[in-house]
């Protein structure tokens, strides 16, 4: 397949300005859900500033600086626990009808314990008795595989665990539901709706376009963190912190680094990335204006993003688009560093049914991020192009339409773009969320030039 290096304006297709709203129905409506599947007494989440995505799904609120539980009852109790600082910020739920309840536990260590020092007691207070079930959500799950312990074990500290069984008693049941949420499959948070795609794609356009701004303006003799700070950072909220590095021969360019004073300069390789809520948009090239042998191997790299286009569709099985971008990446001597594609929400990786081997089918309503991050690269050496995307059947594009007019209006526009200028068609179901849909610009000094098909 022919790829080649072409001029190209990038239409302005809007960045959104206000992030959409969550209507309140729509978290009781998942509280409801998590709760009758866990098919317990209770329902403990556990957050903290890292592991949030839970809770902020579940009810619009996320811990600053400390941890929290979110408390389901089967008999409708809705209870919010956390900290000093956290508890003048649990106003912004939107789950309806949920009260707040200090544990000063989770609060960060020097300050006040006088009043709710002790989480036994306060998780008694709640309503939690001896004898009760417990079924409790981490911020990630083991396989099968990966335990072999005789008793349960949970991504939450220890000292949440103890707590609990302390209140409900040690023979007592507690159950790791996290797969309810987070199940590639069919968890919770793995399907979504027209209003979360909104919140989704708010999120990608804005990351997308900080990150465009880094490509654009980046030259070679500033400094990593003066690339950085072309983004343009408004406040959004994080999944990550901003990424932006570069390096030349003997050394490799280290794509997890933060901004640092280091000079870059013509011939590195330089990546950058950045991820809100929402998605995350990541970019990597050569600080530079041409490079046969690179420009090569980057073409290739696009041919990967193109059989991606082109592999996912309802009901394929995420072994196939692993087989498909593999062997795009192949004739390069490359191959995926990780999963080329994954599930994205409040956390930049949720989870994901693209794995090898896996015959977990993507459906409607699966957000994912195109993360196809190629290896081994050599010294002085970056390709990278993520973006955020949105599968979505003919009724739910219907719901985005009606609900979110410029949402889809927006999302039409770039598959436009995409078809029409890069050569790109993309399947019916796939709206892309980004400012910058699969602009990949090979060379930094040359940012206008991107790679499209032939």
């Amino acid at each position: 397949m022919t790829v080649v290096l072409k001029n190209v304006s990038i239409p302005d297709f809007g960045v959104p300005g206000a992030r959409p709203a969550i209507p309140a129905a729509t978290y009781e409506a998942r509280a409801a859900a998590l709760v009758e599947r866990a098919g317990a007494d209770w329902v403990v989440v556990y957050a903290d500033r890292e592991h949030l995505a839970n809770i902020a799904f579940l009810t619009g609120f996320e811990p600053r600086f400390e941890e929290a539980l979110l408390l389901l009852g089967r008999g409708g109790e809705r209870i919010i626990v956390t900290g000093n600082e956290s508890i003048d910020y649990t106003p912004v739920t939107r789950l309806p009808n949920t009260r707040a309840v200090l544990a000063q536990s989770f609060s960060l260590m020097g300050q006040d314990r006088s009043r709710a020092a002790d989480l036994v007691t306060v998780l008694r207070d709640c309503g939690l008795t001896d004898g009760q079930s417990v079924a409790l959500a981490g911020w990630k799950y083991l396989s099968e595989a990966e335990w072999q312990g005789a008793a349960p074990t949970f991504f939450v500290p220890a000292f949440v665990v103890d707590s609990l069984r302390a209140v409900i008693g040690a023979s007592a049941a507690i159950r790791d539901v996290t797969a309810i949420l987070m199940n590639p499959v069919d968890g919770l948070r793995a399907i979504v709706d027209a209003d979360e795609i909104a919140q989704l794609e708010w999120g990608s356009a804005r990351a997308s376009a900080a990150v465009w701004k880094i490509v654009e303006g980046a030259r070679p003799g500033m400094s990593e963190l003066e690339c950085a700070s072309l983004m343009g950072y408004a406040g959004e909220p994080l999944t990550c912190h901003v990424m932006m590095s570069g390096a030349a021969a003997p050394r490799g360019v280290i794509g997890l680094s933060s901004p640092s004073a280091r000079p870059v300069e013509k011939g590195d390789g330089v990546t950058t990335a950045v991820g809100y809520w929402g998605g995350l948009s990541c970019r990597a090239g050569l600080m530079d204006d041409h490079d046969e042998a690179f420009l090569s191997m980057a073409k290739t790299y696009f041919n990967a993003l193109r059989a991606w286009y082109q592999a996912v569709d309802i009901g394929v099985a995420g072994k196939d688009v692993v087989a498909a971008v593999e062997a795009a990446l192949a004739p390069s001597g490359l191959r995926p560093a990780l999963n080329p594609g994954h599930l994205i929400s409040h956390d930049e990786w949720m989870n994901t049914p693209i794995r090898p081997g896996s015959d977990e089918v993507i459906r409607s309503g699966m957000a994912f991020q195109v993360d196809i991050i190629p290896a081994p690269m050599g010294p002085g050496q970056a390709l990278n192009c993520e973006d955020g995307v949105v599968i979505a059947d003919a009724a739910l594009r219907a719901e985005i339409a009606k609900a979110h007019p410029q949402v889809h209006a927006r999302m039409q526009a770039r598959r436009d773009f995409v078809r029409d200028v890069l050569g790109v068609p993309l399947k019916d179901c796939i709206l892309p969320l980004s400012s910058t849909p699969l602009c990949y610009a090979p060379f930094w000094t040359k940012p206008g030039q991107l790679l499209a098909a032939g």
